[in-house]
């Protein structure tokens, strides 16, 4: 079971998503759910554990998960909050999916020949948000030095791998490397004023290794430690 005690950004109660007193607030509820889940012995009854990070938690239970959602929706009732309803569902984590801290876990499969193993990897809305923060420093307007600009891809580039670095990543790391050639080559064909699509001239090899742009799947398996120049 996935959940989460906020109310939404319309919501007139509590305080705004993103405020700075929301951090210590929800520190503060969570602990007093995690103390009464710890009272209760609702680990060994439900035969469940809970993680959490700030409001967002998940409880994995073997066999009790929709006893387990009853359990905490009760208990935020009586603290005066909510299951978001919208991020709250059961699912069978053997057979489906579910998405936690920018992760999707749940059953994955080998590509070669289809054999399926229970894993973790980026989410594909984790993928997507990346994007448009490439796309932004890549922007037509942008005037910068092309040193400056690929130190600024770079960075978000490895902040990101920073955190996405466990599990199976390399489906989201090909989507990023992708997305990130496609569009360095469109910037480059527009600054230099290629009259090509600029596939030769800034070809892959040449925008990864020259250029100095860093690309994901060479630091897979490794904890990246700073920008590739």
């Amino acid at each position: 079971m996935a959940g989460n005690g906020s109310h939404g950004k319309r919501s007139k109660l509590g305080t705004p998503q993103g405020g700075v007193i929301s951090p210590l607030l929800a520190n503060v509820y969570m602990n007093r759910f995690l103390k009464y889940w710890g009272l209760t012995e609702q680990g060994r009854k439900l035969k469940a554990h809970v993680i959490n990070y700030a409001d967002d938690f998940v409880i994995l239970s073997r066999g009790c998960a929709a006893e387990a959602k009853a359990w905490a929706a009760e208990v935020m009732s009586r603290l005066g909050l909510k299951l978001n309803e919208t991020k709250t569902c059961l699912r069978n984590a053997c057979k489906e999916r579910f998405d936690f801290l920018g992760y999707s876990f749940g059953p994955h499969y080998f590509p070669k020949d289809g054999r399926r193993y229970l894993g973790a990897s980026p989410s594909k809305k984790s993928v997507a948000r990346l994007k448009p923060r490439i796309s932004a420093i890549l922007r037509r307007g942008n005037k910068d030095p092309w040193q400056a600009v690929c130190e600024d891809v770079n960075r978000v580039l490895i902040g990101w791998a920073r955190y996405f670095n466990y599990g199976t990543c390399t489906s989201a790391y090909c989507a990023i490397d992708h997305h990130v050639a496609t569009r360095v080559r469109r910037f480059l064909v527009e600054r230099h004023r290629v009259s090509s699509h600029g596939t030769r001239c800034f070809a892959d090899a040449n925008i990864f290794g020259e250029l100095g742009v860093a690309r994901l799947r060479k630091l897979q398996g490794r904890r990246p430690s700073g920008a590739s120049r």
